[in-house]
């Protein structure tokens, strides 16, 4: 006797297995706990997003007591600083909606958990947990304890090796060989030739084909039947549906068929519609792999990295090209990009940009330090214990925390249409078969056949992501690299720029820098230029490569103020270097409206400035004029505005001039803009604008061989692409525009292709063809529309 489904797995309960709780059906005791655990937390809208999501949970004590040695959690985890911990989980359970919400919100059901993040294509989470309150194997026990036990294998933890699944090819293979047989077996019948031989063993021949096209049928094809059942269960309809259903159509018609000797059937178009398919599926898989690896390993964003050489000579290096052993010094505010061990004494590290609370962590010389934490203070030295991972530190920079919420428009019409494709298919699929069943019955399931395959929302699916990833990957090598594939979306809604001028529209390498004041002794240069040393702002950078080299000691009490200037100290005499009003200069009110300057000030006695002649970007004024034709540009500045008057020679008249802001006024006029109704674009150094960068719709920040990015901006420019910022924003508008053109393409392709099935003009085999040429012809019309646009200067 059947009795009801699971309401927390959807398995079929045998009437006398049911267990009853809280008004509802579970087939376990382990359904039954997992339900009571999610209501203990008030959970249950876990079953809101889909009917019946869960796993049943498995006893798995004792499984995971291997968790409790050091040095097995020490190769799992992601990072370990103090009771932070983060790791990275395989769960193959994941399979939808309500399998994301549950895992991202393990923080209500464990209060030592503080944020978890689901990657959907990998099945992997990544746990930020309190190591006091909760161990890593009590987590393991959590994840099991719901349903969603992780796959952890040590013997990929200590060799590096990663379980590649090959079932795809398997399949794939398969379904070649049984459809080159089938083909090969059929000739004789395609072409009616009348043969004694022939004519004898056409039922030995027959039954030969119905066996080769057993396995093309309950292995190759099985994914889609699998797809198609979950998707039944879940009252969520795919695109699956209609192609099991079709296949399973074709191979009970194929045996009747066989068995009445009304003819050889379909076996031979069922075995090529399995193969085409397969292969159509490896096509897009292969792609979306290239796609990911150009993303990850190629399109890596710049950050450069001071090495101490050998001869004790700094030289500043691309960070891939970082080695184990190397030495290197690390400035206030710096990333730290690879795992090693600290030198230098003392020193505050923030790692918010791991886990996202901005609380600095100290450390002692022969501590361990973690890629990823920001060095906080004066110079520091360290040692590399590992080469970067560059797709971890992607990974970092595509941290959610860091995300902004945007509206992804074109996601929302692609779910729209695969959520309605389906029943329409199956609503024409009947209405053709229920016309043609009445004209001619062999018609009739041709028609319904050729319906259900012919028709593919698969392209309209793959118009945005394959668009966006090629457009992803052209931008990376032109070195204008984005933190994913939204922030294109977002470009080609921008209408306001906003600039910052010092370390953007001016270069940190060129400039002409006059001292003006009492002179200065070669100790105070001394002590000068090794406060400079820990600091990356662009004017103390240029001040530092124009300072004479000197010895190296050891600052003391080092601080950057931000938008003031920086201060230390050696041998208990102070060094003030900044603004005017940082260091109290004479004559405040005069000094004030020069062009911009450093201010010296040591152990209470003004010394004098350093004039700084800013150098603008090559290619500024034709970038600007350029701009000014699509967008307003405004340009913010925290120096005074003895400037303006060269800027104005140099930009459009109606470029907005803004001096004298400090970092949270930035920020606060970003927000204006934007209550406003503008689409704002920021666009500075990453240091002192990182507030603005992360308040702007869209932030990019401006590399130049510095160690130095915010992780709220949204991408990162080359400097020496600067003067091109105008193409790229015409690139990202031309993208939605090849979207928009691809729409309209799958849509012809799908309306052209059902005419033809509806009215019985479409062999089964055919569409088959047919169904995966139109998912290449579109990744291919992407590829070669956005390579066209991109190409266009």
């Amino acid at each position: 006797m059947i009795g009801q489904s699971c309401f927390h797995c959807g398995l079929t309960i045998p009437e006398n297995k049911i267990i009853h709780f809280d008004q509802k059906d579970f087939c376990c005791k382990g359904c039954k706990t997992v339900y009571e655990i999610f209501s203990l937390h008030n959970l249950t809208s876990y079953y809101d997003f889909e009917k019946s999501p869960g796993a049943s949970a498995q006893d798995i004590q004792g499984k995971y007591d291997f968790l409790d040695n050091e040095s097995i959690i020490s190769k799992l985890l992601e990072f370990q600083e103090g009771n932070k911990a983060i790791v990275s989980l395989n769960i193959p359970n994941v399979h939808c909606s309500s399998c994301i919400w549950i895992l991202e919100n393990l923080n209500k059901i464990e209060t030592g958990i503080s944020t978890s993040e689901v990657n959907f294509h990998e099945k992997k989470v990544r746990i930020t947990f309190d190591s006091n309150i909760i161990s890593l194997k009590d987590v393991v026990y959590l994840l099991g304890s719901i349903g969603y036990e992780p796959y952890i294998s040590l013997e990929n933890y200590e060799t590096g090796k990663t379980n590649v699944d090959r079932s795809l090819t398997y399949k794939l293979g398969v379904a070649f060989f049984c459809f080159g047989n089938i083909m090969l077996l059929s000739f004789p019948e395609y072409f009616e030739i009348r043969e004694f031989w022939l004519d004898n063993y056409k039922p030995f021949f027959r039954f030969l084909i119905f066996i080769l096209a057993l396995p093309s049928f309950l292995y190759s094809a099985s994914g889609y039947y699998i797809s198609a059942y979950h998707s039944i269960k879940t009252r969520m309809l795919n695109i699956d549906i209609p192609i099991a259903l079709g296949i399973i159509v074709m191979f009970i018609r194929s045996t009747y068929d066989m068995l009445m000797d009304n003819g050889p059937g379909f076996f031979d178009s069922l075995a090529s519609l399995v193969f085409f398919m397969l292969l159509g599926k490896m096509f897009q898989t292969k792609t979306y792999s290239f796609l990911s690896f150009e993303r990850d390993f190629k399109s890596y964003f710049p950050i450069a990295v001071t090495r101490i050489n050998s001869d004790s000579s700094e030289e500043s290096v691309p960070v891939y090209d970082i080695e184990k052993g190397n030495r290197l010094l690390i400035r206030n505010q710096e990333l730290i990009p690879v795992d090693g061990v600290l030198i230098s004494e003392k020193v505050e590290i923030d790692y918010s940009f791991v886990t996202g609370e901005a609380v600095p962590i100290t450390k002692k010389s022969g501590d361990k330090v973690f890629a990823g934490g920001k060095q906080i203070g004066k110079v520091i030295e360290m040692e590399v214990l590992h080469s970067v991972s560059q797709s971890y530190l992607t990974q970092l920079w595509s941290n959610e925390i860091f995300q902004k919420k945007v509206f992804q428009k074109h996601k929302t019409i692609t779910d729209a249409i695969s959520r309605y494709f389906t029943p329409i298919l199956l609503l024409i699929a009947f209405a053709g078969f229920g016309y043609w069943i009445f004209v001619e019955a062999n018609t009739a399931f041709t028609v319904f056949t050729a319906v259900l395959i012919v028709a593919c929302p698969c392209a309209l699916a793959l118009t945005a992501p394959f668009t966006f990833g090629n457009v992803l990957r052209i931008m990376g090598k032109q070195k204008m690299y984005l933190k994913n594939a939204l922030v294109i979306e977002q470009l080609a809604k921008v209408d306001t720029i906003v600039f910052d001028k010092t370390g953007t529209i001016t270069t940190n390498k060129k400039s002409n820098i006059i001292y003006q004041g009492n002179p200065l002794s070669d100790e105070n240069n001394i002590v000068i230029k090794n406060v400079l040393r820990a600091s990356n702002h662009p004017l103390s950078r240029m001040l530092y490569d124009f300072l004479p080299e000197i010895k190296k000691i050891r600052i003391d009490d080092f601080q950057e103020i931000t938008g003031k200037g920086i201060q230390g100290s050696f041998d208990n005499k102070a060094v003030q270097i900044g603004s005017a009003t940082f260091v109290t200069a004479p004559d405040l009110e005069t000094v004030e409206t020069e062009k911009t300057a450093l201010h010296i000030k040591i152990d209470g006695t003004y010394y004098g400035r350093f004039i700084f002649e800013n150098q603008y970007r090559k290619g500024l004024e034709k970038l600007f004029v350029d701009l000014s034709q699509n967008y307003q540009i405004k340009v913010l500045s925290g120096d005074n505005d003895g400037e303006r008057p060269n800027l104005e020679t140099i930009l459009p008249k109606n470029t907005q001039l803004i001096f004298n802001q400090k970092p949270e006024q930035k920020l606060n006029y970003i927000k204006q803009l934007q209550e406003k109704g503008l689409n704002v674009m920021m666009v500075g150094d990453g240091l002192n604008d990182a507030g603005a960068l992360a308040q702007s719709n869209i932030g990019i920040s401006i590399s130049e061989n510095v160690n130095v990015f915010s992780p709220a901006c949204d991408a990162i420019l080359d400097a020496s692409e600067f003067s091109r910022l105008d193409y790229f924003l015409k690139l990202s508008q031309k993208s939605i525009r090849i979207i928009k053109m691809s729409f309209m393409l799958s849509l012809l392709y799908n309306v052209v292709g059902l005419g033809f099935a509806i009215t019985g003009n479409l062999l089964p085999l055919v569409a088959a063809i047919i169904m995966p040429l139109s998912t290449i012809t579109i990744v291919s019309f992407v590829t070669l529309m956005s390579n066209f646009y991109a190409n266009q200067k």
